[in-house]
């Protein structure tokens, strides 16, 4: 009889959930898991049951993880809604660092120029008409911008604009647009703005105090990469 099981099963309102040892080998663990899942698809009928496999501090290959999840597909009423592990591969660290991550850049942004960086983006200078700056987290612009801003460019609705001079040809926040008001056109902004996604899914350019509150862990500044 074994001391420790290597697969655990736990019902959710969701479906299944399966935590697989991870101090065993890779060998028992997939012996342990197919004796489970036909234990499983012995017992249940009728509708498809979502699965969802822990593998806790087990690095999965993505060979590996293709095998569990041909393993658990193959048994009728049962698909895989995710696989998931607290170890991150050396890519998904990389990305998550950049993601997190302060890029500043010194310099004029001219027409037809486009300065993109994956985490937040710090420009010490304008961005001229034609010029356009995205960022997959926010966009802090030291100067006049007069060009495009996109900031969030990933998906990211939590995203702000912030500019010292806001007079933007579009904004962009997730994917959600916003065309420069009339009055960009007639007179120059006189105090730093932020334009951010509000309750109703729309942007709004605000005096840059209301960030504060909006946005309190914009204040945490955790420093970052600096890159001419």
């Amino acid at each position: 009889m074994k001391t420790k099981q290597n697969v655990v099963i736990k019902g959710t309102k969701d479906g299944l959930t399966l935590h697989l040892n991870d101090k065993c080998s890779y060998d028992e663990l997939l012996e342990e898991l197919k004796e489970k899942m036909d234990a499983v698809n012995d017992q249940e009928s009728g509708s498809m049951i979502k699965v969802t496999v822990q593998a806790g501090n087990r690095y999965l290959s993505e060979e590996h993880t293709e095998e569990i999840k041909d393993l658990i597909r193959k048994r009728k009423n049962l698909e895989v809604d995710s696989v998931k592990s607290n170890v991150l591969t050396m890519e998904e660290a990389v990305r998550w660092k950049e993601e997190n991550e302060i890029v500043s850049h010194s310099g004029r942004i001219r027409s037809g120029q486009v300065l993109e960086v994956p985490g937040d983006l710090l420009l010490i200078g304008d961005v001229n008409p034609g010029g356009t700056v995205m960022a997959g987290g926010n966009i802090f612009i030291m100067g006049a911008l007069k060009g495009v801003a996109h900031a969030g460019c990933y998906g990211n609705n939590e995203a702000v604009v912030v500019a010292a001079k806001m007079m933007p040809s579009q904004l962009r926040i997730s994917q959600y647009l916003n065309r420069a008001p009339d009055r960009y056109e007639e007179e120059e902004s006189v105090e730093t703005e932020c334009a951010y996604i509000d309750d109703s899914n729309q942007i709004v350019v605000d005096r840059l105090q209301v960030l504060r509150h909006l946005r309190p862990d914009i204040s945490t500044f955790k420093g970052g990469h600096h890159s001419g």
